[in-house]
């Protein structure tokens, strides 16, 4: 594995996101001093905070899986995520509501989700999901420490037994098929594949190795943690404060000072200059690459994932229909994917997840109130309406959605509304997110594994990248993990995992 040459006592790590956490608590861990540089005045990154009224809204992710890996980070500094974060495990971690007005419990305990598919779609299809979930666990063994969890140097990495063992499995099958060969009811299979958009690939067209994704939402296990998902970068940032990490919040990293091919300061926007012998950025890709003065090279342009727009809602009442998650299909699928990646249309007949933290976690709103978010995918800027496009669309946009909300049971929607906030791909644009997603670049074959933008920067031989645009990819877990592994490539082997 390649690694960082030289000296690399002082690491700054721009960006106090979860990637950035994770490589600062691994850093700390390998006896390296740390400094974060956060723009924002507290930490979280994606996965923020913001106040509505008395609401308290998480301004990123809602679903946490894999808590392990988040537990990694602080297990490199002696400190352990129980200690600092209480969770909930989710039962059943989805609900799921489909257009002929049937529904669908998701567990994640094997012998509850045999029952309910059992009751919801025959015996046939119950024995389907236990083929299905014996196939899920075996894809995630056989990809994680060799795929996912791992610094690639050169695509001959791939070509090792576990490969053989993932051709085995059918992984570079395309996943809805995949997923046909165990259940046949086509609302089952929706259940089991929707994770692919989070990828930004249809699931007609993503390789079936993608469904390590479904094996996190639904063999492994859905979590809320009290106090929001903010509760864990809050929690993270703690721990590395605790372990000797020096925080600089409110000013962002302008630019990088640079000798011989090495980044020996981190300019602040306020004009300071943070000297260090290591940096790691984990900004979006575009602005990483402008901290740098240089372009990525590769030899196709980078294709993004599908934005979304976001509803945060704080409400007089909720309704009884609604789980912690709630997926709510619209009777199209085909088509819908076909809107928002190819087309870019808004969905025409959306599907859309709801989230309602204050199940679990009341003290998130006042009294006597709830909070709704509701997610609807749509193209990013560069397939669908541009950043400019969106400020005049967005309320219209909304108006559709709650009516949508409505017509699906959710009556009264609107008028139980008391404070709202609407994100839409020109919010996620003015935060530097390219082509207005949150979801970065979309796992495509050649963008995906050791054909992913690397981590290690041609040119700069002690800036390493981390976050969602690098390997191993999107998603909570895959953003933890790349933090691990950026503070690997500044550690040497072996170092930035657990004990």
């Amino acid at each position: 594995m390649r690694t960082v040459p030289g000296r690399t006592d002082h690491v700054v790590v721009v960006g106090a996101g979860l990637s950035g956490l994770s490589a600062a608590l691994h850093l700390l861990g390998g006896g390296r001093r740390v400094t974060v540089v956060e723009r924002e005045d507290g930490p979280g990154g994606r996965a923020g905070r913001t106040r509505l009224g008395g609401y308290l809204l998480d301004t990123g992710p809602t679903v946490l899986t894999m808590p392990h890996l988040a537990d990694e980070a602080f297990a490199a500094v002696g400190d352990s995520l129980a200690a600092r974060v209480e969770l909930t495990p989710l039962h059943p971690a989805y609900r799921a509501r489909f257009a002929d007005g049937t529904a669908l419990d998701v567990h994640t305990d094997a012998d509850a989700m045999e029952q309910e598919v059992r009751a919801f779609a025959g015996a046939r299809e119950a024995a389907g999901y236990r083929s299905l979930r014996t196939w899920l666990t075996s894809l995630y063994r056989a990809q994680m420490r060799r795929f996912i969890d791992t610094n690639f140097d050169s695509p001959l990495q791939l070509l090792h037994p576990d490969l053989a063992r993932l051709a085995a499995l059918r992984g570079f099958g395309r996943l809805d098929a995949q997923i046909g060969r165990h259940l046949a009811d086509p609302r089952l299979r929706r259940v089991f594949s929707f994770q692919s958009l989070y990828a930004g690939v249809p699931p007609a067209r993503a390789l079936a190795a993608y469904a390590v994704i479904a094996y996190m939402d639904t063999v492994a296990g859905v979590y809320f943690p009290r106090g929001g998902m903010h509760a864990l970068p809050a929690a993270m940032a703690d721990a590395a404060r605790a372990a000797g990490a020096e925080f600089r919040y409110g000013t962002g990293a302008a630019g990088l000072r640079t000798t011989a091919g090495r980044v020996t300061a981190v300019r602040l926007a306020d004009g300071e200059e943070v000297p260090c012998d290591a940096v790691v950025l984990t900004p979006d890709l575009p602005v990483a690459y402008r901290l740098l003065g240089r372009r990525p090279r590769r030899p196709l342009r980078l294709r993004h994932a599908p934005s979304a727009v976001v509803l945060h809602a704080g409400s007089r009442r909720t309704w009884p229909g609604l789980g912690h998650h709630t997926i709510s299909f619209g009777a199209a699928w085909k088509r819908t994917f076909d809107e928002i990646t190819r087309t870019g249309r808004l969905m025409s007949d959306p599907s859309l997840l709801i989230t309602r933290p204050t199940a679990h976690d009341p003290a998130l709103a006042p009294p006597d109130r709830h909070l709704h978010y509701v997610l609807a995918p749509c193209p990013n800027t560069a397939t669908g309406p541009s950043a400019a496009a969106w400020r005049d669309l967005g309320p219209r946009y909304r108006d559709s959605l709650v009516r949508e909300l409505e017509r699906r049971g959710l009556d009264g929607f609107d008028a139980a509304t008391e404070e709202e906030l609407l994100v839409t791909p020109a919010d996620w644009t003015a935060l530097g997110h390219a082509a207005g997603t949150p979801f970065s670049a979309a796992h495509t074959f050649a963008q995906t594994g050791p054909f992913r933008p690397a981590n290690l920067v041609s040119g700069v031989e002690n800036a390493v990248l981390a976050g969602c645009g690098t390997t191993p990819g999107v998603g909570v877990p895959t953003v933890l993990i790349s933090g691990k592994l950026a503070a690997q490539r500044i550690l040497g082997p072996g170092r930035g995992r657990r004990p």
